[in-house]
């Protein structure tokens, strides 16, 4: 029996909404074919969007999409998707497949999804390849409203008023592909970028400037960053993790078919995000003590070898309740983490790596991860409690990871089982809540998955193996299963 305690915290800290952003690139059919479908689909709507990946994520109420890119960004030229869609150029996608790349998706379609989604934008400005009088004239086609040839370029398109612009990223992977800088040379070139990326509207919330951060556990990078740009000049750093099993980036791992031993190693890689965020946070706590600057996770998630009879490049991975599992996890090391963590991206949101949709022609399943998200919804924007409390080390895994937030009288308690044992957790709720409202499970086999012949294998379903007594709640938790609860 694992005994837990939740109680207010001493600190108050907000689970920011934004820890539940989601990334979409043009990379293999997460644009097309994914968010977007082309002529002759019958799931199209008429404004052009995929009607049943629309529905689904709007289910989810999404707080943020990075657009873009990833490596996409750093060879975008913005101009070429705006304009009359037959007249777009069309570009060879070098960085993804040596496709062609109609540009039928860009600032326009964008910034509509993302009004239909009811999410903020966050746009990744092309530092590789651009300059930035051309990242200067795209924010200001966005934002601006003066009467400005570029905003009359913007009006003649069919967008009259600016649209709203929260997030920018200024470079992406600059230390990769990105334009293999050192952290100094980035740092000169940021400063000087970052002047110019002027947000002409809603001074009321100042456009976040976010900083290419450090490629997993570069701390080097960090310290070099936070000691060369004052903390005024960036107000968000970036952190890209991958949960890679095998370690080795030729040979990933199959996305279905693996042993009970690459099944633990992939959830201790995924673990290893808390020590990348506390260490990484340390770093930036001495720069920046009143933790100005956010640290942003804008890439992470599964990445394993793709799905046999795919183009390589298109990264397509089937998605098991492994990767929900990974998905509940990280989730909590982000709440735990509130005071630097403010916003965060999985990757990728429809048909790449680990993704909340997938799609074949006509059909569309949500996976394991999107059920997480859907399940985790109540811990948006909420109080987060205090556990204290023995959790067992059980091969190398915690037994169980359990985050409990408070919003106005409801508190919600997730739990995650990442072992392949049963466990039984008793937590003392008495000075929080009195009673179950309602209990929900994810689980299955390790292996179980969600296919376009089965879409409803992996579903949450109606969880009763609880009880409450004398202020205790005490839970039979599965192997390999996320439970939530909310408790009033």
């Amino acid at each position: 029996m694992i005994n837990l305690n939740i109680t207010a915290a001493a600190e108050e800290h907000i689970v920011p909404a934004a820890q539940y952003g989601h990334f979409a690139e043009h990379l293999g059919r997460c644009i097309y074919d994914g968010f977007w479908a082309e002529e002759g689909c019958t799931k199209r709507s008429p404004e052009g969007y995929r009607t049943d990946v629309l529905e689904a994520m709007q289910k989810l109420h999404i707080p943020v999409l990075r657009w873009p890119g990833g490596c996409f960004a750093d060879d975008y030229h913005w101009r070429d998707g705006i304009g009359a869609p037959q007249q777009r150029k069309r570009r060879l996608n070098a960085t993804w497949g040596w496709v062609a790349e109609n540009n039928r998706f860009g600032t326009h379609e964008f910034f509509r999804l993302c009004a239909l989604l009811g999410c903020d934008a966050y746009l990744a400005a092309n530092m590789g390849s651009g300059t930035v009088q051309e990242m200067a004239e795209w924010i200001e086609y966005v934002t601006s409203d003066f009467d400005t040839d570029v905003v009359r370029e913007r009006r003649a398109n069919g967008r009259e008023s600016a649209w709203k612009l929260p997030y920018l990223g200024i470079g992406n992977e600059v230390w990769g592909g990105g334009g293999f800088m050192t952290a100094d040379h980035y740092s000169d070139l940021y400063r000087n970028w970052q002047h110019f990326a002027r947000n002409f509207n809603d001074m009321d919330r100042p456009m976040m400037k976010i900083a290419c951060g450090p490629n997993a556990g570069d701390y080097h990078w960090t310290e070099r960053i936070m000691a060369r740009v004052d903390a005024g000049m960036m107000q968000g750093l970036s952190l890209h993790y991958y949960t890679v099993p095998t370690g080795n980036w030729d040979h990933k791992g199959d996305a279905v078919e693996f042993t009970e031993e690459e099944y633990l190693q992939t959830i201790r890689s995924a673990l290893f995000m808390e020590e990348l965020i506390t260490r990484h946070s340390e770093i930036m706590d001495k720069y920046d003590p009143e933790k100005k600057v956010a640290l942003i996770v804008d890439e992470w998630g599964t990445w394993y070898d793709v799905t046999e009879g795919t183009p390589e490049a298109f990264l397509y991975q089937q998605n098991t309740m492994r990767d929900a599992v990974v998905a509940a996890c990280t989730l909590h090391i982000f709440h735990r983490h509130t005071d630097r963590v403010k916003m965060a991206n999985l990757a990728q949101t429809v048909n790449v790596l680990q993704a909340l949709i997938l799609t074949e022609g006509d059909r569309m399943v949500c996976t394991p991860t999107y059920h997480v998200f859907d399940l985790f919804q109540p811990h948006k924007d909420a109080l987060l409690l205090d556990l204290a409390g023995e959790v067992p080390v059980v091969d190398g895994l915690p037994a169980v990871s359990v985050i409990a937030t408070k919003k106005n009288d409801s508190v919600c308690v997730s739990m995650c089982n990442p072992t392949l044992t049963d466990h039984a957790v008793t937590l003392d709720i008495g000075t929080v809540a009195a009673a179950v409202q309602s209990a929900q499970i994810l689980t299955g086999d390790c292996h179980a998955c969600n296919t376009f012949d089965a879409p409803e294998a992996v579903v949450p379903v109606a969880f009763t193996d609880y009880s409450v007594a004398e202020g205790k709640l005490t839970v039979s938790l599965p192997a390999c299963s996320v439970a939530v609860l909310i408790l009033q």
